[in-house]
C-alpha cells in the first residue's frame, strides 16, 4: 500500500499535497543535485588516473609539438657537480614529507625543445625511444604526480642518456633554466653512456650542480655512495629478442667471450686461454663475411662460423664481460638474460644497483690482472653454486634489467628506501626470487675472498662504561678508509651514554644503541642500523689495533651467530659472559672449513687503564672457563671445527726492505 493511501485513510494529511507538476520539478532538481554530488565525490576520492596519463608517449604526443625554448649565450651554467654530496647534505628530505604509503612523489617537467640562439638543438637525437619509455613508465607508476607542489623528486624531460648526442654547455644551460632547479636539489638525471673520447669519464660530463645521477658506468672515483644510483646500460636487444628461460646446468661451452670491441691485449690473453683449454672456451668476434642486409649486431663469428647473438650466450656456463672504452657494457644485460653467469673484469666498476643487489650470488668479479687465471678460478667453483648463479642471473635480468621501466622503477625504489628506511625493502625482497622460501640460512657459498671496498664496513663497538677507552677506540677506527658507519652498543642499563657534545667528532655516521639486557651476544645482533655486508665487532678496550690492521680484513657472520648458532652455545655465552670470540670462530670455521689468517700475540692485547674490577679477561677464572667452553662447543658441533694452521698471510711488502710509501699497509704490528 502506498503512503498516500495510509494518510488518506486516517484523515487530512499534515503537509499539503503537492501538485503533480511541482512534485516532478523538485524530484528532477534533487536528482540533478544528487548526481552532481556523486560525480564530484568520485572525482575527488577515486584514484586519480589523471596523474598517470601524462602525455609522454610518442604515440600520444609528438616531440615537434613541444614548445621551443631559446637559450641565450649568457645563460648561467651549473657547477660541475659536488662529489661530497650525500642525502643529508644535498637532498631536501623535508620536501618529501610524511605520507601513509611511504612513497615519494615524482614530477616530470613538461616536454620542451631547447635550441641555442642560432636555432641549433642541444641534442642531435632529441627524445630517444629509451628515454620516452622511461618517462612513460614513471608517469604510469604510483610514484608520479602532476602537482609540482607535492613533488619530492624532479625528473627533467631533457634526454641525457647518451652523452655522445649532447652539446655539453647548452644542455647544462637548459637544466639551469628549469623552474625548480635550485642548484639541482632533489633533481634526478638518467645517463647510461657517460664521457667521450679520448678520456671517457665514468660520470656524465654535463655540469649538474647537486642533482642525483642514475649513471650507467660509475667507478669508485666518481660514484657518490648512498647518493647516486648505479644503473645498467640498457641493451636494445632486450626489446627485440626474446630468449626462453633455460634450466640451470652444464652447457656446451664453459667460457664464452662475445664482445667485439675488446682491447687487443685482452683479446691476446683470451686467445692464449683458448689455446690452452680448447673447446671449453669459445672466443667470438664481429663477422666480416655476412650477406648484405644481415644485421651485424645479431651475429658473432669464430673462424668463419656464424652464431646467432644473443642466443649463443645460452650455450655457455660463464660469459666474459670486459670493460671497453666505458666501464658499463650492455653485454652484461645480454648475458644475464641468457642465464649465463657473467665474469666481470672491470676494475673499479660499480655494478648496477649494487646498493641493494648481492652480485656475488649472480656473478664472478675478477681483477683485470687475473685474466690469465680466469679458467682456473672458474673451475674451482662447485657445480651446485654455478647452477644457483645461473638461476640468479636470469632473475636479476627479469626483475631489474629487462626494460627501461624495470630500470626506472628500481632506481626510484632505491631512492624511496633511503627516504623511508623504516619501510624499505629487505635484503631478501631485493635478492630472493619470489619462489624461494628462506626457512633456514644455507652455507654462505657466495662470500667473497676479499670484501668489496666501496660499500665499506660497519664497526660495532660493545661497551659498558669505559668512556675514555671507548673514545680512543672510536677515534682510531674512524681513521679506517672503508668505515661506513660506527655503531656503539651501550650495554649498561643503569647508566646513560655521554651527552652528544662529548663524543669524538668523526666523518662517518655514529649511532648509539641502548640494549635491554647486559649480554655479550649483543655485539653480534644484526641491528637495523647495519647496512653494509661487512661488520667489525670490537670491544671498547682494544686500543692497540691500527687503522691499517682494521682495513686489512673484515667479514660478516652476525646473522648466523644470532639466529643459526647450533645448540645452546649462545645462551651459554650469555650466562658465563665469556667465549663469544671462540663461538664465532667455531661457527665460521665450521661453515667455511678454513682456519683464521692471523692472530696477534696475547701480550699485545692489554688495556693499560683497565683493572680487575672492570675487565672480564683479568679475572683468573676467565681463562679456565675458556678451556671449558672449547670442550663444550666441540660437543655441540659434534666435531672440532677449528683448524690447525702454520701459515700467516702478511700484507704485500710488509716485511720487505722498501720505502714506507710503497707499502699498502705500513702500520701493521709485527709478531
Amino acid at each position: 500500500m502506498c503512503a498516500s493511501g495510509k494518510y488518506s485513510s486516517r484523515g487530512p494529511a499534515l503537509i499539503p499535497r503537492m501538485k503533480t507538476k511541482h512534485r516532478i520539478y523538485y524530484i528532477t532538481l534533487f536528482s540533478v543535485v544528487l548526481l552532481g554530488l556523486i560525480a564530484t565525490g568520485m572525482f575527488q576520492f577515486w584514484p586519480h588516473s589523471i596523474e598517470s596519463t601524462a602525455d609522454w608517449s610518442l604515440d600520444r604526443r609528438s616531440v615537434h609539438d613541444a614548445p621551443l625554448v631559446q637559450l641565450p649565450v649568457s645563460n648561467p651554467i651549473p657547477e660541475r657537480g659536488d662529489l661530497s654530496c650525500r642525502m643529508h647534505t644535498c637532498f631536501d628530505v623535508y620536501r618529501c614529507g610524511y605520507n601513509p604509503k611511504n612513497r615519494i612523489k615524482v614530477y616530470i617537467y613538461p616536454l620542451q625543445r631547447f635550441v641555442d640562439e642560432g636555432g641549433v638543438p642541444i641534442s642531435s637525437t632529441g627524445l630517444s625511444r629509451e628515454y620516452n619509455d622511461l618517462l612513460s613508465a614513471i608517469s604510469d607508476s604510483e610514484f608520479y604526480t602532476d602537482d609540482v607542489t607535492r613533488a619530492c623528486l624532479f625528473v627533467p624531460s631533457i634526454d641525457v642518456l647518451n652523452q655522445n648526442s649532447l652539446r655539453i654547455r647548452e644542455t647544462a644551460q637548459a637544466l639551469a633554466m628549469l623552474p625548480r632547479w635550485d642548484k639541482g636539489m632533489n633533481h634526478l638525471l638518467f645517463n647510461m653512456l657517460p664521457g667521450g673520447p679520448p678520456d671517457y669519464n665514468t660520470a656524465l660530463d654535463v655540469p649538474r650542480d647537486r642533482a642525483l645521477l642514475a649513471g650507467g658506468g660509475f667507478s669508485t672515483w666518481t660514484y657518490r655512495q648512498g647518493y647516486d644510483v648505479s644503473i645498467p646500460v640498457y641493451s636494445p636487444l632486450s626489446a627485440d629478442v626474446e630468449l626462453p628461460e633455460r634450466q640451470p646446468g652444464p652447457r656446451r661451452y664453459f667460457i664464452l667471450s662475445s664482445q667485439t670491441a675488446i682491447h687487443r691485449e685482452y683479446r691476446a690473453e683470451l686467445e692464449r686461454l683458448k689455446e690452452e683449454n680448447g673447446e671449453a672456451l669459445l672466443l667470438l668476434d664481429k663477422c666480416s663475411n655476412l650477406s648484405q642486409g644481415v644485421a651485424s649486431a645479431r651475429k658473432r663469428c669464430y673462424k668463419g662460423q656464424v652464431f646467432d647473438y644473443p642466443l649463443i650466450l645460452q650455450e655457455s656456463s660463464f660469459c666474459v664481460v670486459l670493460r671497453g672504452a666505458r666501464l658499463g657494457q650492455a653485454t652484461l644485460s645480454d648475458v644475464l638474460q641468457a642465464g649465463c653467469v657473467p665474469v666481470i673484469l672491470a676494475d673499479s666498476y660499480i655494478l648496477p644497483f649494487s646498493e641493494v643487489l648481492d652480485w656475488k650470488r649472480a656473478s664472478v668479479v675478477i681483477p683485470e690482472e687475473k685474466l690469465p687465471e680466469m679458467y682456473t678460478i672458474l673451475k674451482s667453483i662447485p657445480h651446485r653454486q654455478v647452477e644457483e648463479m645461473q638461476r640468479q642471473a636470469r632473475w636479476f635480468w627479469d626483475a631489474y634489467f629487462s626494460s627501461m621501466k624495470a630500470i626506472g622503477m628500481t632506481t626510484l625504489q632505491i631512492i624511496n628506501d633511503r627516504i623511508y628506511p623504516y619501510a624499505a625493502r629487505t635484503y631478501e625482497q631485493w635478492n630472493n626470487p619470489p619462489v624461494v622460501k628462506w626457512s633456514s640460512v644455507n652455507s654462505p657459498l657466495f662470500l667473497p675472498l676479499i670484501p668489496p671496498r666501496s660499500p665499506g664496513f660497519t664497526a660495532v663497538v660493545l661497551t659498558y662504561d669505559r668512556i675514555e677507552s671507548l673514545f680512543r677506540v672510536i677515534t682510531e677506527i674512524s681513521k679506517v678508509p672503508s668505515l661506513a658507519k660506527l655503531l656503539v652498543v651501550w650495554n649498561n642499563q643503569n647508566k646513560s651514554p655521554p651527552e652528544d657534545s662529548l663524543w669524538p667528532k668523526i666523518a662517518a655516521p655514529l649511532k648509539v644503541v641502548r640494549t635491554k639486557e647486559n649480554k655479550l651476544s649483543n655485539r653480534f645482533f644484526p641491528y637495523d642500523e647495519i647496512e653494509t655486508e661487512a661488520v667489525l665487532a670490537i670491544d671498547d678496550d682494544i686500543i692497540m689495533l691500527t687503522s691499517d690492521e682494521l682495513q686489512f680484513g673484515y667479514e660478516y657472520f652476525n646473522y648466523l651467530y644470532t639466529y643459526k648458532m647450533p645448540g645452546d652455545i649462545k645462551n651459554w655465552v650469555d650466562a658465563h659472559m665469556n667465549c663469544e670470540d671462540i663461538a664465532i670462530n667455531f661457527l665460521v670455521a665450521n661453515i667455511t672449513g678454513k682456519a683464521p689468517i692471523k692472530v696477534t700475540p696475547r701480550k699485545k692485547f692489554k688495556c693499560p687503564e683497565c683493572t680487575a674490577i672492570d675487565g672480564l679477561s683479568l679475572d683468573q677464572t676467565h681463562m679456565v672457563e675458556r678451556s671449558e667452553c672449547i670442550n663444550k662447543f666441540a660437543s655441540v658441533f659434534g666435531t672440532m671445527p677449528l683448524k690447525v694452521v702454520e701459515h700467516r698471510a702478511d700484507p704485500v711488502l710488509y716485511k720487505d726492505d722498501f720505502p714506507e710509501k710503497l707499502k699498502s699497509f705500513p702500520n701493521i704490528g709485527s709478531l
